[in-house]
């Protein structure tokens, strides 16, 4: 049975699963939808249209689906779709998209967004991100799966962050930060290989080896971009891993850190 405290304010226009909880003075508005077994805090406001499944936990203080940061917008029905099992904490901002960047923000599932975290219009958000308190996606900015942002750390607009890739704290990302790849620094700047969170997630030793081969032909051996790339393609067959990383370099259009 959905438990809504009797202070909070929830549209006769959003629409909540049986067991859904709603703590004091939440505002929930018109075109809200709420997957099942989701908790909300006191004093969160979330407004629409914006779709939240299942399991979620939001957080005292935090805005979900507000209208996009952005001068163009002028009140067009943009959407939010957030996905199961996050968990978003004190004042985070989620906004939805604009008619420019496509009308839909997405976020994946089992995401951590820390205090303060800010992900703004049209990005698009992979699964099991965590989000350090204080960071920041400037709009239409893309993050892959398991990418983890460092506390202060920010991505600019139109900017892609790869698959696993690590943030250190304060980084300021400009250009995009291919898959595996750690980057640190203002602006940001390649430092290594992940090779922690990879060991987490189970990659073999070979694995991470590959990779710091493949990182040793980017951006150590005076390659030519092409010439690297060319190199990196002929090893996908017998390292699939470095699949996603060669794909991505093709398809940079931010140009990459170096």
């Amino acid at each position: 049975m959905t438990t809504i405290d009797p202070r909070a304010i929830v549209s006769p226009k959003a629409e909540l699963a049986d067991d859904v909880v709603v703590g004091a003075c939440t505002v929930i508005g018109d075109g809200v939808r709420i997957g099942a077994g989701t908790w909300v805090g006191p004093h969160a406001v979330i407004n629409g249209p914006t779709t939240i499944g299942a399991g979620n936990k939001i957080f005292q203080f935090a805005s979900i689906g507000d209208a996009p940061q952005d001068l163009k917008y002028k009140g067009e029905p943009t959407r939010l779709e957030i996905g199961d099992r996050n968990v978003f904490r004190e004042f985070t901002t989620m906004n939805r998209g604009t008619v420019g960047g496509g009308g839909v923000t997405t976020i994946g599932s089992d995401c951590l967004f820390m205090a303060y975290t800010h992900v703004a219009h049209d990005c698009h958000l992979g699964s099991r991100i965590v989000m350090a308190n204080y960071a920041t996606l400037g709009g239409h900015a893309h993050l892959g799966d398991w990418v983890i942002m460092g506390g202060y750390s920010g991505v600019h607009q139109f900017a892609k962050v790869g698959a696993h890739a690590f943030l250190g704290n304060n980084a300021a990302v400009t250009r995009d930060v291919p898959p595996y790849i750690m980057a640190v620094g203002s602006p940001a700047v390649p430092h290594s290989i992940n090779s922690e969170g990879l060991k987490r997630r189970g990659f073999t030793p070979e694995q991470i080896r590959n990779l710091k081969n493949a990182y040793r032909v980017l951006y150590r051996s005076e390659l030519k971009l092409a010439d690297a790339l060319a190199e990196l393609s002929q090893r996908v067959a017998t390292q699939p891993e470095l699949k996603i990383f060669v794909d991505f370099i093709g398809e940079s259009t931010r140009s990459l850190v170096r």
